[in-house]
């Protein structure tokens, strides 16, 4: 069979279950670390709740999310989880989301990877939301979700460092109110409110313009001209700031 005829009979295999996002809706890709519970603290024992470095790490393969040829507004990451926002007339492949999940999968993975030494996979999944709300619910969303994972986390660990067993740990955070969590870090010395934001609320990434100025070669005049780059927070306001925040960001997605 000749590879024309071939490749029209089974092209259509490949192809008939692509799904095309629609046009003007806005995309957002969660990526999370595929066993990354076992990397982070058997393979690689980082430190236990949060790790500067692995928060680094998570950062910059975030980084390497937004400038990976995709029009991107936004990029948040905590824990093992990345989530971006796309602009909504981003259209690379037709806005086929296949596509869009293989590349940014891979490009964390890949990233992550060299960074860590060793190999860290992620997967990724593509939510639709057709109004700017629902944006700022997304990311309402996972940063309460990081608040409320941290607090959690934080009382494990320490029950886990003072000799109990796994099951013993779990079963006792599983079991506490908010306050009563609180409580049981500030009788260790611990204030919650104190501990640095980025493991209460996690990271933001996104683009901001800059002036820089140079000189004409040919008038010797210093010109300025603008420019764009990566603005990291470590500092993500909460609750209704937060909102304010993330809608400060969508005026970009005009």
């Amino acid at each position: 069979m000749k590879f024309t005829d071939l490749n029209a009979r089974l092209r259509v295999f490949e192809t008939a279950h692509d799904h095309c996002a629609l046009p003007g809706l806005y995309l957002v890709a969660r990526l999370d670390g595929r066993g990354f519970t076992r990397l982070t603290k058997e393979t690689h024992p980082f430190e236990a709740p949060f790790d500067n470095q692995m928060r680094d790490y998570m950062v910059e393969t975030t980084r390497q999310l937004l400038d990976c040829g995709f029009r991107m507004v936004y990029g948040y990451t905590q824990s093992d989880e990345i989530s971006l926002l796309l602009h909504p007339q981003e259209d690379s492949f037709g806005r086929k989301l296949r596509k869009y999940t293989s590349i940014l999968a891979g490009e964390a993975s890949a990233r992550f990877s060299l960074l860590l030494g060793s190999v860290g996979v992620f997967d990724c999944r593509i939510s639709q939301l057709p109004r700017q709300q629902d944006v700022v619910d997304y990311f309402r969303w996972r940063q309460e979700d990081a608040g409320r994972n941290s607090l959690s986390a934080h009382c494990y660990w320490l029950l886990r460092k003072q000799g109990c067993s796994v099951a013993e740990a779990t079963a006792q955070v599983k079991g506490r109110s908010v306050a009563a969590k609180h409580d049981l870090l500030f009788g260790q010395g611990i204030n919650y409110n104190e501990l640095p934001a980025w493991q209460k609320r996690g990271v933001g990434l996104h683009w901001e313009a800059y002036a820089k100025s140079g000189v004409n070669p040919f008038s010797q005049e210093v010109v300025e001209s603008t420019r764009r780059r990566l603005a990291i927070n470590h500092e993500l306001p909460v609750g209704d700031a937060y909102t304010d925040y993330v809608c400060s960001l969508l005026p970009a997605l005009q």
